[in-house]
């Protein structure tokens, strides 16, 4: 038997095997029952797979940083779909222009159809807080009221509304007391917020260059979406009412406001026999307050009803109350100043 320098037998357990270094052959640590082993402490000690780890991370890495900054170029900053929402908006200007120079009873026929579809989708979202709007007698009023505004004038549109208002409170009744004060305020409101606001349309249609005002008062209004659009994506950094809408700015503000202004200078300018610039600039400066007001509105109600947008019908915009929300709220001031500068 071969004796070791300890004076143990060669190849005893107690002696570690050792390579041809002299180290502990194939181990770095020697470990005692119970002890968990270590582990590499470098991806470069595991089969040298670390080199393909990270090239396959930075090739993932690029696809998504190149997925994701198509997916910005297309939506924009606001998350809208630019490219989808600008011809949508192409359309709907063509199609208004059309009618309001062709047959101006086209475009009232138009204006409520698009009232009616803002109605029902405004009624559907009041449901998800257990709001059952009369929506019949609604209906009626929205198809009844710009088609009085338009034939027998301003008298007609009082008549029509506080008739809708009564038609509401009585059909209600029908349902029992329970949720009856809740129902009808929200069935008033729909009556003030989007009934009235269509006979006032229509009573700015009405005189002979009814055409031309209502030019002003929906370009100087999408004006406002434009400019406030563009200067907040690019320029946008204080907040203006982050509780409701935290997408807009000062910034953004400032540029509805250059933009209504230039553009209701200008088309006040053009478009009225003796219009002066500074009624559309004044027209403008009231309409980039009640467009940006409109749309706080619209915020607070889809906040409270716990909603994205009120609908889906137009893509790349949301709902027709999404487009509405600016037009319904400026449509009285604009109505107001035209008739206080141009009286028909």
């Amino acid at each position: 038997m071969r004796l070791d320098d300890a004076g143990e037998p060669a190849g005893s357990p107690d002696e570690p095997v050792t390579g041809p270094s002299g180290s502990p052959s194939g181990r770095t640590h020697v470990t005692s029952p119970g002890e968990a082993p270590e582990l590499p402490t470098s991806l470069d000690e595991t089969s040298g797979s670390s080199a393909a780890e990270e090239t396959g991370g930075a090739s993932r890495a690029d696809e998504t940083s190149d997925t994701g900054g198509a997916e910005e170029k297309r939506h924009g900053r606001t998350g809208r779909n630019l490219p989808l929402a600008i011809g949508v908006g192409s359309a709907l200007g063509a199609l208004v222009l059309l009618s309001l120079y062709t047959v101006k009873e086209i475009f009232l026929g138009v204006m409520v159809v698009f009232l009616f579809l803002g109605m029902r989708e405004l009624t559907e979202a009041f449901k998800s807080r257990d709001i059952q709007v009369p929506f019949i007698p609604l209906a009626t009023g929205m198809v009844a009221t710009p088609v009085a505004a338009y034939v027998w004038g301003p008298t007609a549109v009082i008549a029509s509304v506080s008739l809708t208002v009564l038609a509401v409170l009585m059909t209600r009744m029908t349902e029992g007391a329970d949720g009856y004060v809740r129902d009808v305020t929200a069935g008033l409101f729909v009556a003030g917020y989007l009934v009235l606001v269509g006979g006032l349309v229509a009573l700015t249609m009405r005189p002979d260059d009814g055409d031309h005002r209502i030019v002003i008062f929906i370009a100087t209004t999408v004006a406002s979406d434009i400019g406030g659009y563009f200067a907040g994506s690019f320029l946008g950094k204080h907040k203006m009412a982050p509780a409701i809408s935290p997408k807009k700015t000062w910034e953004g503000f400032t540029g509805s406001a250059l933009t209504c202004m230039f553009v209701g200078g200008w088309l006040v300018w053009w478009l009225l026999e003796d219009g002066r610039v500074w009624q559309g600039v004044l027209i403008g400066l009231a309409a980039v307050v009640t467009a940006t007001v409109g749309d706080l509105i619209e915020s607070m109600m889809k906040r409270d009803l716990g909603i994205k947008d009120m609908g889906t019908l137009l893509p790349g915009h949301g709902g027709v109350m999404d487009r509405l929300d600016s037009l319904v709220a400026t449509a009285p001031v604009v109505w107001l100043l035209l008739e206080l500068f141009h009286p028909t």
